[in-house]
């Protein structure tokens, strides 16, 4: 248990302090000398104390060697590779696995809170820790050469969640780790379509997800939200292809075990699947024309994140929205007074309201009961002060960085979201225990008085939330 749990401990327990550094000025022989010298495979590229660059031996292999350079000709900036990806000592160790595996590297570098320059932690300190843990999962997926093996992963994947759950992890990490390692099948599983079957494919287009798991907040009975952005200058045979490649995906998606969105929102759909001018279409009706319909559905799109493919097309989309956004606030008071729709169960004196009937007789909706209200009203705000990056919590330090919240108001919201978010994910744990389908109801006999007491006040918190959002927005001068 110990072991599974280094992997969500900071950086800064982990990274090698020593890293030589240079100036992209520098001659690339005199590098080259220390390199040799001390034995390393990198030097860090800085500028005033912040790093910008890397060389690598690969870049001087790739870059020099096999191109028949004169490495006395050169200097640092010519062979240096750029941009470079970083983390900061405080994110946990399971964060560097995932961006080093998602960028196909073997090193990031570490800075401090001001952007310096602090070390650099590899994969290889990483392999040092387990065998068994998280990491072997991403790197068995990375390996996985077919669909039924992706889908014992996948199975792994719950399973590795229930054997963490209860382990004091925090939730926030949690929920980060399902959604890295599902981000990690979708990908391999791309790769193995287009190997297999799709050699042909085009590059130009983006698979996009969004709602929970464009936000990198996935528990464990997430459905499908997705979709695909393709550049306009698309042959129709290319579209044909395209069109082909998306039905076998999602099929796919489903086979391996991750379930269909109910509503249809997958991008073997025509509707969820569109150029870029056709998505601007799209979203410029939605942002119009604000019904019910069109800002559930309007919501949920704007916390698209690319997964595979052209991030270009996904930034054009968002700054097309931001662009609409500042210029008419329609939508956007549509979207907080929906949020307010979705009132708290709590009746008088605090008392938590149960389902009275049916086959969730005695338990309460929690994504209904204060989740959805906080993602969405967060939202909300972020879009209005364009800080729309990230997850919730994300979001949230950046409303505070922009003044549009207040450190106090984000601790207390922090708290409830993250208490609501353990209750669902504790919920459908104890569910896939009891061979039952995972929900998004939690029964209250099932929680201990002081779990009672945290519930409610979060729940408080999430009604006190949405008056903030009524008066920043003047929903009450609001016609329905």
């Amino acid at each position: 248990m110990a072991d599974d749990n280094q992997f969500f401990r900071p950086i800064r327990d982990f990274y090698q302090r020593t890293v030589v550094s240079c100036s992209a000025d520098d001659a690339l022989v005199d590098i080259v000398a220390q390199m040799r010298a001390r034995s390393i495979s990198c030097v860090v590229v800085v500028a005033e104390g912040k790093p910008y660059a890397i060389v690598t031996d690969r870049d001087l292999r790739n870059k020099v060697v096999a191109t028949g350079k004169d490495p006395a000709s050169l200097c640092v900036a010519d062979v240096m590779s750029t941009p470079l990806v970083t983390i900061a000592e405080d994110d946990v160790l399971y964060e560097a696995l995932y961006r080093m595996s998602r960028h196909n590297i073997h090193r990031l570098v570490v800075v401090d809170q001001a952007g310096v320059l602090a070390g650099i932690i590899t994969v290889t300190d990483i392999l040092r820790l387990q065998a068994h843990s998280p990491h072997q999962l991403v790197l068995d997926i990375e390996k996985a050469a077919s669909i039924d093996t992706l889908r014992e992963l996948h199975q792994r994947i719950q399973k590795l969640i229930i054997h963490l759950a209860g382990t004091g992890i925090a939730i926030r990490e949690m929920v980060k780790l399902i959604a890295n390692l599902n981000d990690q099948v979708v990908i391999r599983l791309i790769h193995l379509l287009r190997s297999e079957k799709y050699p042909d494919l085009t590059d130009d287009f983006a698979f996009v997800v969004m709602g929970s798991e464009g936000r990198g907040e996935q528990t464990l009975s997430t459905d499908q939200d997705n979709a695909i952005i393709y550049d306009d200058a698309l042959s129709d045979a290319e579209l044909a292809r395209l069109e082909a490649f998306s039905q076998d995906l999602i099929d796919a998606l489903i086979s391996i075990g991750v379930p269909p969105c109910p509503g249809g929102i997958m991008a073997k759909n025509p509707e969820w699947r569109r150029s870029l001018s056709g998505w601007r279409q799209a979203l410029t009706r939605w942002l119009s024309t604000p019904t019910p319909d069109n800002v559930m559905t309007g919501s949920m799109f704007m916390d698209l994140r690319p997964l595979y493919g052209r991030a270009d097309l996904v930034d054009a989309l968002r700054t097309h929205a931001f662009h609409y956004m500042a210029n008419e606030q329609g939508f956007l008071v549509r979207m907080a007074q929906n949020m307010t729709n979705f009132a708290p169960p709590l009746g008088w004196f605090g008392r938590i309201k149960v389902e009275k009937s049916g086959p969730n007789r005695g338990r309460i909706d929690v994504k209904k009961a204060g989740i959805f209200a906080i993602t969405d009203g967060i939202k909300t705000l972020a879009i209005e002060a364009g800080r729309l990056q990230g997850s919730t919590h994300d979001r949230m330090e950046a409303l505070v960085e922009a003044g549009v919240l207040k450190p106090e108001q984000v601790a207390d919201l922090r708290a409830a979201f993250d208490f609501l978010v353990l209750m669902r994910l504790q919920g459908q744990v104890e569910a896939l225990r009891s061979n039952a389908t995972p929900s998004n109801y939690i029964a209250l006999e099932h929680l201990n008085a002081m779990e009672q007491g945290e519930l409610r006040l979060a729940l408080e918190g999430v009604a006190k939330f949405q008056s903030f959002i009524q008066h920043h927005f003047k929903l009450q001068l609001l016609r329905n």
